[in-house]
């Protein structure tokens, strides 16, 4: 079980209730488009070398660009061309090992594993599904286990390795669909709904159909709307401890073989073990957008010190999940766009995922909607061809109402977990999961 599904990116959660099975509604929380002209079935892009700064663009019009290498773009652009439909990529990084991809992620079956079936790709995400990890522990600040759930399977949400499921998705696109080095500055209306992408290095390129698909801070956001993220009041520091059984067994105990949630005060401990044998630790807490910045995160031990104060009558067992963390120590911000984000319809360009509806993770959906994000834009441009807009009319009518309902969804989760009375609040709804 996961309950955060935060990307790799620090300073910054990509983030992303009806009452579902047990703990469903928070899984995922541990732990970030003038029409367009379709090219013929078995079109190929050019092939352009992984990781080569300075790259020119064999052409400066592309049909359909999207800006974002993210699980979301990924995802579209495999269904646009198991339909026959060319696209191009654009990702800042200039390869796509450049950095780590966070954990663990579950998969839900009505969202991330929908998008994988459209993508042709289910068996292939089976076979590198990890077993186990559903567990979840509800901890006081005592250490006292208030809530225990054991790892029962067979709830529709496997478990796989973030980086594993992207490397599924690229390595199922044709040679140069992705374009590394590839940083947007900035993008522009043209006429009949095109639209200029320019690269940080001055390349200009021209589309019919542009795809925001770059996360929190998108770039191609402004040409829709002028909502920007905003701080959610809760801030995450992140730690890491390595080979835990053997190094950190106490720890490696205290979590167990899944998720452990140790609250109180708008405060606590989000942890969960990863497939190598990790703990990964969010110490998270309610405090000022400026708080984050006070702490010295080029000194670990440092830093350590200073988050450890606010845990001061903390059961040591809790602290030491801080105090014994291996590595660096990475501050997050927890934030969002408003609920209920939407735009009118403007032609020619659309986004997805986090650039379309940025939420905190409490819903534990941000991969998943990204992903059916993307496949169903690809479905919806694959069933109107030479009518984007209508398209994007149909993409969008089923965007903003899902969207809209988990964003709220997680804003009620958050209020769930950080309050006076945690624990007891997010006892009381998973035992009403339970009685249901």
């Amino acid at each position: 079980m996961r309950w955060l599904d935060t990307g790799p990116e620090p300073l910054l959660v990509h983030v992303t209730n009806t009452a579902e099975p047990h703990a469903a509604m928070l899984e995922n929380l541990l732990g970030a488009l003038a029409p367009a002209r379709s090219t013929p079935k078995g079109a190929r892009p050019q092939h352009q070398p992984e990781g080569k700064a300075g790259m020119t663009m064999s052409a400066t019009h592309h049909p359909i660009i999207v800006v974002g290498a993210g699980l979301g773009g990924l995802t579209l652009a495999r269904v646009l061309h198991v339909n026959g439909i060319q696209t191009v990529v654009l990702d800042l990084e200039p390869g796509a090992h450049a950095r780590t991809q966070g954990g663990m992620l579950d998969i839900h079956e009505e969202t991330g594993q929908a998008a994988l079936r459209a993508a042709g790709l289910h068996e292939e995400f089976r076979a590198k599904v990890h077993p186990g990890g559903e567990a979840l522990r509800v901890l006081d600040r005592h250490a006292h286990v208030l809530m225990e759930e054991a790892d029962h399977g067979g709830r529709g949400r496997p478990e796989i390795d973030r980086g594993d499921l992207r490397a599924i998705l690229l390595h199922s696109l044709p040679e140069g669909t992705v374009r590394w080095n590839s940083k947007v500055a900035g993008a522009r209306p043209l006429d009949s709904g095109r639209h200029e992408v320019t690269l940080a290095d001055g390349t200009a390129l021209t589309t019919d159909l542009l795809i925001g698909a770059d996360g929190a801070w998108s770039r191609i956001r402004p040409l829709l709307s002028a909502a920007k993220p905003v701080y959610t009041g809760i801030s995450f520091v992140e730690l890491d401890l390595l080979d835990a059984d053997a190094r950190h067994p106490e720890c490696a105990k205290l979590i167990g073989g899944g998720m452990l949630f140790a609250l109180g005060d708008n405060k606590g401990f989000l942890a969960h073990r990863e497939s190598d044998g990790s703990l990964h630790i969010y110490t998270a807490l309610r405090a000022a957008e400026s708080w984050l910045s006070t702490l010295d995160f080029t000194d670990p031990h440092s830093a350590k010190a200073a988050l450890l104060e606010h845990f001061a009558d903390w059961a040591p067992s809790l602290r030491k999940l801080v105090a014994d963390a291996d590595g660096p120590v990475v501050p997050r911000l927890i934030q969002a766009l408003p609920v209920g984000h939407l735009w009118k319809r403007t032609p020619g360009v659309t986004l997805l995922g986090d650039a379309a509806h940025l939420m905190s993770p409490f819903a534990g959906e941000g991969a998943n909607l990204a992903m059916i994000d993307g496949a169903d834009l690809g479905r919806a441009l694959a069933s109107h061809p030479g009518d984007t807009e209508t398209a994007l009319t149909v993409y969008e009518g089923i965007l903003f109402p899902r969207s809209e309902k988990t964003a709220r969804q997680s804003a009620k989760g958050l209020e769930t977990i950080f309050n006076d009375r945690a624990p007891q609040p997010l006892v009381d709804m998973l035992a009403s999961f339970t009685t249901e």
